[in-house]
């Protein structure tokens, strides 16, 4: 406890500091530590105020986020610690002063709400982001926060969980006053103020002039529940904050805290938020290797050079150059050149506009990247990035040129999303300096990177990837190198049975909307639309071989492309779109062409229910990531969950698809997939690890444990 909590004087003034680096998060020791000093400096005759402050960089960032899975887990029970503890804060006979800077989220802004008084610095931000794990506040925030801030107000901070600078929150009347120069100072002298006006203690909980015009709050509450359902398509948690604050307004503050208490309760033991903890952790998870030693030296990425200014190449580019890495950019000839910046700077130009960065910003970052049309300007860069077609003798072309400028000791990295990167290393001599860092479009927001290792690929340029991924901003997953990797190998099926569904005698927009209202970010085939139906097609008719005689190819899709319907880029696909639309309309006309090549095939019809959609899709992403997982080419089950969550759009709440396919119980999910192999032949031939795991009743969590000795 002293350790974690320390007290000290400053004349009057007692100050607990709350020390647990790195974010002096809530756990086990912290708030039993702090109520200690608390009442001890209450019991001191000698003190006449006291001050909270976090050690460090921060206030309290939120909670332990692992005492909630223990609560879920069996090993330990519900604990109501903190609602007694803040409760005791708020009872203190002397003025307690909490003075945030850095955050103060979750649990941290609880405790500040129990204290009397709030300073803060300018720049601090504090937040119940408490729904990005599935839950709500649980120890009085949506009691406490509505009695300052006003109902509406912590209604949204609640339901849509977004940080709010101490400026904003001064305005709201959360904060009583912000500190500028040295907080602990300013605090101080506000405590000392507080106590010298002879008033009582104000409680947070007695406050009762701030709750608004009940008939406002009612339009604004209805207002955030269509916001909310909008957002947090398909989610519990944020319905059940709104639900909670509006209970302050109607019910004392006991009655009020029991109802947060019983939704919290219901929140903390859904499948959504032990899908969004799972995660949470596992985003952690995935940057520890385990036969990557952790003393392996890294190199050291200082430069670095992108081969190819074409949508990929430019987003890559700009991911560097957000980092602070400078950036050669290289093209065949000045046209393609020229066309790449002008990209970039009309992606910058949005961020302009929407008032994301100023121009003298955006001057600056431009002012980074060096355009070049010769190999020869590569040779200082500390990483080359190839981001060129994906043809493989195009790439192999590009390889050996780079091999023939890039310095010794620079990284070699393809964009390939398929390819083997074997194959792309063989073509250089130092193959150990290759890897693949496989990037999602558009480059510079999508938050994932497979970073795909070859047969050779050093242990140094492995760590280095991953570090440098953290560093682009990026979550870096280490994949292995089959064709497709892991996330575009997954999506095959998945692509494949959206399509057969349709010529099976489904709607596109059907297909499309049951999968959007079960928490995918798009539709499957209005994702075909957007990246082009013409790569999956050139990617079908070179595997059309493997088909076994007599089961069907892909009909509806290849006759889209037949008739020049490629998708967004042509205007019509799956679906039809205006000039400069990206909006999908229904289209007669593909319908008639779907109808046109069913029938050719000869295909039976049977509309599929919103069920079946569900479970040809997704439990085709699950049995291929079985297949991946069992190969290898998949670290741990967690790993495909997190490529799925941050790079396709999977719905966080639902965990990734082997997480969803644990909550739903791996022997529904093998029957299942069993019955439509049987229905509709090889494409379904079940994963030898699924039938493993099915049969003994197991999960893919129970085998990553088994795997590597250790929970996630």
């Amino acid at each position: 406890m002293s350790e974690l909590v320390t007290l000290s004087k400053n004349g009057d003034v007692a100050v607990v500091t709350v020390n647990n680096p790195p974010v002096n998060a809530l756990s086990p020791g912290v708030p039993e530590g702090i109520l200690a000093h608390i009442q001890t400096a209450a019991a001191d005759p000698a003190v006449k105020a006291i001050v909270l402050i976090g050690g460090g960089k921060t206030f309290i960032a939120g909670a332990d986020i692992k005492e909630f899975g223990k609560i879920t887990s069996g090993k330990k029970t519900r604990d109501v610690g903190l609602y007694p503890t803040l409760l005791a804060i708020e009872n203190c006979p002397k003025p307690v002063v909490c003075a945030i800077h850095g955050t103060a989220f979750g649990g941290g802004l609880e405790f500040a709400q129990a204290c009397h008084y709030r300073v803060a610095a300018p720049n601090a931000q504090i937040g119940q982001p408490e729904v990005k794990l599935g839950i709500i506040p649980g120890a009085a925030g949506t009691q406490r926060l509505p009695r300052l801030a006003g109902v509406v107000r912590a209604a949204e901070m609640c339901a849509m969980g977004n940080p709010v600078s101490a400026r904003q929150a001064h305005d709201w009347e959360i904060v009583d006053q912000l500190i500028d120069g040295d907080l602990l100072t300013g605090a101080i002298a506000f405590a000392r103020e507080q106590a010298a006006s002879g008033k009582p203690p104000r409680k947070t909980r007695e406050i009762a002039d701030r709750f608004g015009d009940a008939a406002e709050n009612a339009k604004g509450l209805a207002e955030l529940r269509k916001q909310s359902a909008k957002q947090w398509r398909g989610m519990q948690a944020p319905l059940r904050a709104i639900e909670a604050v509006e209970a302050a307004a109607r019910l004392p503050f006991e009655k009020g805290c029991k109802k947060e208490a019983e939704l919290f309760q219901e929140c903390l033991f859904s499948t959504e938020s032990k899908g969004m903890i799972h995660v949470f952790f596992g985003e952690r998870t995935v940057a520890k290797i385990p036969d990557l030693p952790k003393d392996v030296k890294l190199i050291d990425i200082k430069t670095a050079a992108i081969v190819g200014a074409g949508t990929m190449g430019g987003g890559i580019t700009m991911t560097y150059v957000n980092a602070g890495i400078p950036v050669v950019l290289k093209e065949v000839d000045q046209p393609a050149l020229d066309r790449g910046l002008d990209t970039i700077r009309r992606n910058y130009g949005v961020s302009v506009q929407r008032g994301k960065m100023t121009q003298a910003q955006v001057d600056a970052k431009l002012a980074m990247i060096r355009p070049t049309l010769n190999y020869e300007d590569l040779k200082e860069a500390d990483i080359v990035v190839e981001a060129v077609f994906e043809n493989m003798e195009l790439k192999k072309q590009v390889f050996a040129e780079i091999d023939k400028v890039a310095k010794p000791e620079a990284v070699l990295a393809s964009n390939t999303s398929t390819l083997n990167i074997d194959e792309i290393a063989a073509s250089t001599s130092r193959p150990q300096m290759v890897v693949g860092n496989h990037f999602f479009s558009p480059a510079n927001v999508m938050k994932l990177l497979e970073i795909v290792r070859g047969k050779q690929s050093s242990q140094e340029i492995l760590a280095t990837s991953m570090a440098l991924a953290r560093r682009l901003g990026k979550v870096g997953v280490l994949v292995g190198n089959c064709w497709g990797f892991v996330g575009n190998r997954m999506f095959g099926p998945y692509m494949r049975e959206a399509a057969f569904l349709v010529e099976e005698g489904s709607k596109v927009q059907d297909v499309d909307a049951t999968l959007y209202e079960w928490g995918m970010a798009m539709g499957p085939l209005a994702v075909g639309d957007l990246a082009g139906l013409d790569v999956g097609y050139k990617v079908r008719k070179e595997a059309e071989h493997q088909i076994p005689k007599g089961m069907r190819p892909h009909l509806a899709d290849n006759h889209l492309v037949e008739a020049g319907r490629y998708g967004q880029k042509t205007g019509a696909g799956w679906y039809r779109y205006g000039k400069g639309s990206r909006t999908p309309v229904p289209d007669p006309e593909a319908e008639r062409l779907i109808a046109e090549a069913v029938q050719a095939g000869g295909v039976k019809q049977h509309p599929a229910t919103k069920e079946e959609i569900i479970e040809r899709t997704i439990y085709g992403l699950v049995n291929e990531g079985a297949a991946i997982l069992d190969e290898g080419h998949a670290l741990r089950s967690v790993d495909i969950d997190i490529v799925y969550v941050y790079g396709y759009g999977f719905p966080a709440f639902r965990g990734g698809p082997m997480f969803y396919a644990d909550t739903i119980g791996l022997k529904k999910v093998y029957d299942r997939v069993r019955q439509f192999e049987k229905a509709h032949g090889f494409w379904w031939k079940p994963s030898p690890l699924l039938k493993r795991l099915a049969e003994s009743g197991q999960t893919f969590a129970e085998f990553d444990r088994q795997k590597w000795g250790a929970a996630e």
